[in-house]
């Protein structure tokens, strides 16, 4: 059984969308799913100018879950610059809204901010409040990007970490992946670094000694971590089995997927417990969502 924490599908009705959307419908997702072996799974609405010219909004993903409530997981979605651009806002009451209509978390939360601008530090605030996960992209000053704005260290991570000790994060994409090794550098933590795994990486530090960050091994970012040193990052999801989560990140129909295989292998392989492989798959989604 595999719950999916990371997927993106957008219901259009308008041809005139869906002539320039390149997201799954729902019915596509559902396929995917179904040849995949995927029981259910997380949508995240993007909602942020940074990620393309199809945005999409909660309500969206609330009515694809009243589709197929057996299936879709939704989560909520908000930038903090909504509400006059104000540092100050108070998101909690739209937050506790969403959160009575089915959303178990906020995400794919990919702001092209600093993590310590005061308007994120205010949503996270409130993120934190209300009880929800958040789920997020990391990426660098660069323009071109989207995603909260870090070093190549994730040291703003760190900060938000520890300010906010009992908000869940759940991090994804090529800068986060990246830091499963020592060698992540300026020149190669956006990117997808191949070779061994050398020692000192700050994603298993982070993931040691803060216990409200856990992994979502969706794209090919996460993909990539695990595989490029496959003894490293199948004990690396032994090691951390409580906090790891498997995702996909399916965007587009008939987009390649290889988490599964992955995670089968890793199995095989005697690197990887039944249990921790069983934890991975769905019982720390259904832990954290309280599905």
């Amino acid at each position: 059984m595999f719950i999916d924490i990371h997927t993106h599908t957008i219901l259009l009705h308008d041809q005139r969308q869906r002539a320039i959307s390149r997201w799954t419908s729902p019915d596509e997702l559902l396929s995917m799913w179904d040849d995949l072996g995927i029981e259910k799974g997380v949508i995240l609405p993007l909602v942020h100018h940074e990620i393309g010219s199809i945005l999409q909004t909660t309500e969206n993903a609330l009515d694809i879950y009243n589709l197929h409530p057996d299936r879709i997981i939704p989560f909520c979605n908000m930038d903090p610059r909504w509400q006059y651009d104000n540092k100050d806002n108070d998101f909690t009451p739209v937050l506790e809204h969403y959160k009575s209509l089915g959303c178990k978390g906020l995400g794919e939360f990919v702001a092209h901010l600093p993590w310590d601008d005061d308007r994120v530090l205010n949503l996270l605030s409130h993120v934190e409040k209300v009880g929800l996960p958040l789920l997020f992209h990391v990426s660098s000053t660069e323009r071109g990007q989207y995603g909260l704005i870090d070093d190549y260290k994730l040291s703003k991570l760190e900060f938000v970490l520890k300010t906010f000790p009992k908000l869940q994060f759940i991090g994804h994409s090529m800068g986060f992946w990246s830091n499963i090794s020592g060698d992540a550098s300026p020149d190669n933590w956006m990117g997808y670094p191949t070779g061994p795994v050398t020692p000192g990486g700050r994603l298993p530090e982070l993931m040691q000694n803060y216990d409200n960050l856990w992994a979502d091994i969706s794209a090919g970012s996460g993909n990539n971590a695990l595989v490029r040193d496959k003894e490293f990052g199948f004990r690396f999801m032994e090691q951390f089995q409580d906090r790891v989560l498997f995702g996909t990140d399916i965007c587009g129909p008939g987009q390649g997927v290889q988490q599964v295989d992955t995670m089968n292998e890793a199995l095989a392989s005697g690197l990887l417990s039944r249990e921790a492989y069983e934890k991975i798959n769905h019982r720390n989604a259904e832990k954290l969502l309280g599905l």
